[in-house]
């Protein structure tokens, strides 16, 4: 009779061993998920859910008990067992001693392993002589995710117990099921409440326990899913995956099953009240006992690994830990491995592994990060985002280079060199930043190549950091008005008079009102006039304001300078040689040039400086000519000039 009702609960072939059943016939929510250990990905590669085996989390486990009996000193127990109404009632006791093997009911016996042959009983203490509030705590050493919690009772079931979960090993409770037959006194519930979406987290009471036979040696089975609506999409459930995750087990009795007049059904004893009569077709059995007697106390569910693990194992340190694959880690595989969050931690479904995936930095960085924004703009595919890219790279992937590079086309983005300096002029560039594809600098104004270090053409380099290269000014000599006729003359004949005459002599050194060396460093325009900045290097000859060596500026009009009379280039060093009462086309305009140290004024703007135009000497210097200026420079002294 015990066998088949226990049978009927879908215990009868647990007995420590793994079983996918759970009490009440309830459907297990883990049942057809039981796969060969460590299964979690196919015969293809890809991965899929796998979960640990359904066993007996409670067997072989240590169990914290308030009282023993015969600790510490031996104690006398009792019991009435009834043979019938022809034959008396008969009074058994016996002697309960911790230290005595034979006579000790240790709460090892608790979780050991049973049989019918063999029944071991862990036993509290006499009532009579102890509080009714007797504890089992059981701690399972790691989350596991149960589906039912069975009691096997050697002694009466108590008339009001309470089972308590804890999700964080022992520091705090949570109630998990009341059974009495007063729930309103006792626990302040209302007896056998309805299940609800709004309260499948709610503790329950019920005193269907104490309908069920037989009173001595029966079963109390809570099942963690049974009547909870969203049982059949556990799945999806996360108000039940968090009902049924567990540490620890915490049963407390609070008051034991009362004796029972014989023909009265009224309880006497302790604690008052009373049962109803027991069923009078029902043959002799044991009478309540004062005391809590059980046999067996099983805990049936899974080690809770999210379903990325398929099976639990002891680390180090003996604790139990996850075997957590889907590059997954923690102790429940809750949360992904570093540089695995490109997509958020979830759950392994039944149609869904979701596994954690790994960044994408193209082998340029080691560390990412999540960003959910980015996820959900992906249409959640892709969130992650690298940190510290290397190799010179950059952005969410270290898909492209970094400000300063660009990207070497012969070479795949994850190679390590794939991203090539840019190289750009400091002067001649406006930026570090050249075109990712090409290299191509960006190039100030009248700048080019791919590095910016060169002029273009109709372009001539200044000194200037801010304008490197200007632009070579070019006049239509048509154009130009002669100063005199104010008609137009073309360069032959305008510049026919002095060209070609290149050579220097002393003739036409005593002519000239100075002579000097200059470098030409950059040149602007002003109006009709080329205003080059030059530094003389040296001075052989000033007549009237003396000249000295180091920065000026050298004038010459737009006419001479587009018919190249004189011919003068950039960077270039030069010997002028000039007289301050000449200007373009014979004369100064704006009147006439008080030296060679200044510019008479045009246009209400004065022109300070040197001189040149197509009667000036202007030739590129030779190193030659020092040693023949000098030797004109002391026959000048000598008063050689002025016979010449």
């Amino acid at each position: 009779m015990r066998e088949a009702w226990r049978c009927l609960l879908g215990l009868c072939l647990l007995a420590h061993s793994a079983s996918p059943a759970s009490p009440h016939g309830a459907a297990n929510p883990f049942a057809g998920q039981q796969t060969p250990p460590d299964l979690c990905y196919d015969d293809a590669g890809a991965a899929r859910r796998c979960i640990p085996e359904f066993i007996n989390a409670a067997f072989g486990k240590e169990v914290a008990v308030s009282s023993v009996c015969g600790w510490p000193t031996s104690s006398r127990s009792c019991s009435m067992v009834e043979h019938g109404e022809e034959r008396p009632s008969v009074r058994t006791c016996q002697i309960c001693d911790a230290a005595d093997p034979w006579r000790a009911h240790p709460p090892s016996y608790l979780t050991d392993l049973n049989s019918a042959h063999n029944l071991t009983c862990w036993q509290s203490e006499n009532l009579h002589t102890s509080p009714n509030n007797v504890n089992l705590t059981l701690s399972l050493g790691k989350k596991f995710e149960i589906t039912y919690v069975s009691l096997q009772f050697c002694s009466p079931r108590p008339e009001s117990l309470a089972i308590y979960k804890s999700m964080d090993y022992g520091k705090s409770w949570t109630p998990y099921q009341y059974y009495s037959s007063q729930c309103r006194r006792m626990y302040n519930r209302p007896n056998k409440a309805a299940i609800t979406k709004q309260n499948e987290q709610e503790a329950l009471c019920t005193d269907g326990h104490t309908d069920l036979y037989p009173l001595s040696g029966g079963l109390i089975a809570f099942s963690t899913l049974d009547g909870r609506p969203s049982g059949k999409d556990f799945d999806n459930s996360p108000v039940l995956q968090d009902w049924v995750s567990v540490t620890d087990i915490r049963v407390v009795f609070s008051r034991p099953q009362l004796p029972r007049e014989k023909g009265t059904g009224e309880g006497a004893g302790i604690g008052g009240g009373g049962q109803l009569d027991e069923d009078p077709m029902v043959p002799s059995t044991s009478l309540p006992a004062y005391f809590y007697a059980v046999g067996d106390f099983q805990v049936g569910g899974r080690c809770k690994c999210n379903g990325h693990a398929s099976r639990c194992l002891k680390d180090k340190e003996g604790k139990l830990v996850c075997d957590c694959k889907h590059n997954t880690e923690g102790p429940e595989c809750d949360h992904c491995k570093p540089f695995h969050c490109d997509r958020p931690w979830q759950r392994a479904s039944a149609r869904e592994a979701n596994e954690c995936l790994p960044c994408n930095c193209n082998l340029h960085a080691r560390r990412c990060r999540f960003n959910m924004e980015l996820y959900k703009l992906s249409g959640r595919k892709s969130g992650g985002v690298c940190m510290n890219c290397r190799h010179n790279t950059a952005g969410r992937h270290c898909h492209y280079c970094k400000e300063g590079f660009y990207r070497d086309m012969s070479k795949p983005i994850t190679h390590r060199r794939a991203c090539k300096a840019c190289d750009c002029h400091p002067v001649g560039a406006a930026g570090k930043t050249c075109n990712q594809t090409t290299g191509q600098c960006p190039c100030k104004d009248g700048v080019t190549g791919i590095a910016c270090n060169r002029c273009a053409k109709g372009y001539q380099q200044s000194r200037s950091p801010v304008a490197p290269c200007i632009k070579i000014p070019v006049v239509n000599p048509t154009a130009m008005v002669s100063s005199s006729t104010e008609e137009p003359a073309d360069c032959e004949s305008y510049c026919k008079p002095v060209k070609g005459n290149l050579k220097i002599n002393m003739k036409k050194y005593c002519k000239k009102d100075y002579a000097v060396q200059v470098n030409v460093l950059d040149m602007e325009t002003v109006g009709d006039w080329a205003k080059f900045s030059v530094s003389v290097v040296s001075v052989y000859k000033s007549r009237g304001e003396p000249l000295k060596r180091g920065d000026n500026v050298l004038w010459i009009h737009m006419k001479d300078l587009a018919c190249k009379c004189p011919k003068i280039q950039m960077s270039k060093r030069f010997l002028v040689m000039g007289t301050s009462e000449t200007g373009p086309g014979g004369s100064v305009p704006g009147g006439p040039r008080a030296g060679p140290g200044a510019i008479g004024a045009t246009a209400g703007a004065e022109r300070i400086g040197l001189l040149a135009d197509k009667n000036s000497l202007v030739i590129q210097w030779r190193d030659i000519w020092t040693r023949r200026l000098r030797k004109f420079q002391r026959k000048e002294k000598n008063g050689k000039c002025s016979k010449a």
